[in-house]
């Protein structure tokens, strides 16, 4: 038996990668054509170097992720709907918070601020909307209240997460593949083919996208991060254990309130293992950017 799910597990690995890599591929070049929402100048942006960048490839992961899950055949049915609920969650409030958020107020700390004192921000819909698509997605997928509670917040602690190391040219797509790829060998190594693809599913959308994102020519933005985080936290709570899950859930506390004090970006530049990882692939500070 172990034998023969082992090939399932991979070979739905395999075919999961493929179809999320060649779906965001796919949607990336029809949204650059044709935005589905405004256009083109709706979704510029000026990058950490003052020069223009399109926030159009996070929709491309959306789009591209969420048709990949929704095709991939033998996946089980409260699997799938669970990783288009964290799609649609992190993708839709991210564009959301993309299009209409605003920079006065940041972090958990700074939206519950202005929540306490009756201002309701675009990050503080985002937060506590992708935290009840992210109870939704753990009750499809667990029976027992506590461990909805656990996976519920682990799904949308990781897509806050990793929206929090969207900073940086690539960066964001780098955590995502480092962090599915554990994911990705317990799925393999435990004959789980439905855990298997659900994280591969993300990981081979965002590697598709990520010769834009280091380009400098594209970022994920908070719809495609969301949306990348809360994938890799319904694949989290399928693959582990309880202990795996309240470790991993325990690291994803940790590092968002390390944020509210330190900076990510700090922190890498200022270890040579980290920068070198943050730097692969990347152009020099002081190089043009390539022209399109």
């Amino acid at each position: 038996m172990a034998r023969r799910a082992f090939p399932r597990a991979l070979a739905g690995a395999l075919a999961g990668a493929f179809l999320g890599a060649v779906a965001a591929r796919a949607a990336y070049a029809a949204f650059t054509r044709r935005p589905p929402v405004g256009d083109t100048e709706t979704w510029a942006r000026t990058n950490h170097r003052g020069e223009p960048i399109t926030l159009l490839e996070g929709l491309a992961f959306v789009a591209g992720a969420g048709a990949a899950a929704a095709a991939m055949p033998g996946l089980p049915g409260r699997v799938r709907v669970a990783a288009l609920l964290a799609v649609a969650g992190g993708g839709g409030l991210g564009a959301y918070d993309d299009l209409y958020g605003a920079t006065s107020s940041k972090g958990f700390k700074g939206h519950l601020s202005a929540l306490a004192k009756g201002e309701v921000t675009s990050g503080a819909v985002k937060l506590l909307g992708i935290g009840a698509t992210g109870l939704a997605a753990a009750a499809l997928t667990s029976r027992h209240p506590f461990d909805v509670a656990v996976n519920g917040v682990l799904i949308a602690g990781s897509a806050n997460l990793a929206n929090l190391f969207d900073l940086r040219p690539g960066r964001a797509v780098k955590v995502g593949l480092l962090a599915g790829a554990p994911l990705l060998a317990a799925g393999l190594l435990g004959n789980d083919p439905a855990s298997a693809t659900v994280v591969a599913l993300p990981m081979g959308a965002a590697a598709a996208l990520l010769p834009e994102d280091l380009g400098e020519r594209a970022m994920l933005g908070d719809a495609g991060a969301n949306a990348l985080g809360a994938l890799l936290g319904v694949a989290a709570t399928i693959t582990l254990g309880r202990p795996g899950r309240l470790a991993v859930l325990g690291t994803v506390v940790a590092l968002t309130a390390a944020s509210e004090k330190i900076s990510f970006t700090k922190v890498i530049a200022g270890n040579p293992v980290l920068h070198r990882l943050d730097m692969l692939g990347r152009r020099p500070v002081e190089q043009a950017p390539a022209t399109r």
